[in-house]
């Protein structure tokens, strides 16, 4: 279905961080529930967001969502939550013990190896594509033989991917994998690794992934104009965060409770400019992400300010004193502006630098919580890694 013309969005909803469509309007709007976002940043994301999770564990929150939607390096961390979910509830208790076992512990082994530069040599120089080296990476050290019919029915949980031939979302589910412009295909039989893979494609280097499908299995008529070949024979995803850098798309539109962490990085100025096309290309790609982000911030913080929505923004670079909270866990903001300057890489993280991301998750996300949320959480008594601090 075509984009609305704004003159057909109700005004209080033209500033809103997500693009709205016709049918996105005679929904009925949001409802309540609880979303949790997880914006994309590679390693230094995914173990930002294991801290985040962490504190939401701890307060009772995470049993409470209704979604989770995540892009690039947070789909890591949602995709290792997602199959531990069953475990992690199964006894109807927080017992942090599983979560550090069944969450915690993956990720982190995970965070000690280098896979991006073993997948761009590899899909170089052997055969078979970057995408299908990392693919096999996420198989071999997190995922196994897991697929999207592996991950619990509540909450549900949104691995974001762009469809580069029909420019739009192209979401991951256990009911559906879905681009409103090509269709959707039910219960897909779909590895976790590949949605993973795909949400973190990011470009140049580890774009794109190809995946092969049926037109055969999509549900007729659920595409709007490019529900036929080949855009039903094969689809061409790369990194979400090209689309949605914050996976917001599919949470803001459902729930009116939107929980959202943020992780991504920060471009600094540059003297001089690399001009080979790689680097230059690199440098081009992530201005215009950060300028998309800061653009859907300040429409999220307004949206929250005017009573639009409910919930709590945070931020890797968010400086905690901000908050103006009595008893924040001590973050010194030039510490954890260090922190967001790790760079976006699945590249190996050292032991402590991983224990101060994830503290600094945690604390950052505890204290959003505590201010904007729920008044009557009570302090935590130290970080997740007392030792590493921050």
């Amino acid at each position: 279905m075509p984009d609305i013309p704004s003159s057909n969005v109700p005004d209080e909803m033209v500033n809103e961080p997500v693009r709205y469509l016709d049918a996105d309007l005679v929904k009925g709007g949001p409802q309540e529930g609880i979303a949790l976002c997880l914006s994309g940043g590679g390693y230094r994301a995914m173990l930002f967001h294991l801290g985040c999770v962490w504190r939401l564990f701890e307060t009772g929150y995470l049993a409470r969502l209704d979604r989770i939607s995540s892009v690039s390096g947070g789909s890591i961390t949602a995709g290792v939550l997602g199959l531990a979910w069953n475990k992690l509830f199964s006894g109807g208790a927080n017992d942090l013990d599983l979560y550090r076992q069944f969450v915690v512990g993956p990720v982190r082994s995970l965070a000690g190896e280098t896979i991006d530069a073993t997948a761009i040599v590899g899909g170089i120089f052997l055969p078979g594509s970057i995408s299908e080296k990392v693919q096999k990476a996420y198989r071999k050290h997190l995922f196994h033989d897991a697929a999207l019919q592996d991950l619990p029915d509540r909450p549900r949980f949104v691995i974001n991917a762009t469809n580069v031939q029909s420019g739009v979302l192209w979401r991951f589910s256990k009911p559906y994998m879905r681009d409103y412009r090509v269709g959707e295909v039910r219960a897909p039989k779909v590895a976790m690794a590949l949605a993973v893979a795909a949400s973190s494609a990011f470009p140049p280097l580890l774009s794109p992934l190809e995946m092969g499908l049926d037109p055969a299995d999509f549900t007729p008529g659920s595409g709007d104009d490019l529900q036929c070949e080949p855009f039903t024979k094969k689809v061409i995803l790369t990194d979400g965060g090209v689309y949605d850098n914050l996976g917001l798309e599919t949470a803001w539109k459902r729930y009116r409770t939107i929980l959202v962490s943020d992780a991504g990085g920060h471009i600094g100025a540059e003297e001089e400019p690399k001009e080979d096309w790689a680097r230059h290309s690199y440098r081009v790609l992530n201005l215009i992400d950060s300028q998309v982000r800061s653009l859907r911030k300040r429409q999220l913080i307004s949206a929250y300010e005017n009573s639009i929505r409910k919930g709590a923004y945070w931020g890797i670079r968010t400086n905690i004193a901000d908050y103006g909270l009595a008893d924040p866990l001590p973050c010194p903001f030039g510490n954890t502006t260090k922190l967001a300057e790790v760079p976006t890489r699945l590249k190996r993280v050292p032991d402590e630098l991983q224990e101060q991301l994830i503290n600094w998750g945690y604390a950052v996300c505890d204290a959003a919580l505590r201010k904007h949320v729920d008044q009557s959480l009570q302090r935590p008594a130290d970080f997740p890694y007392p030792s590493a601090g921050l």
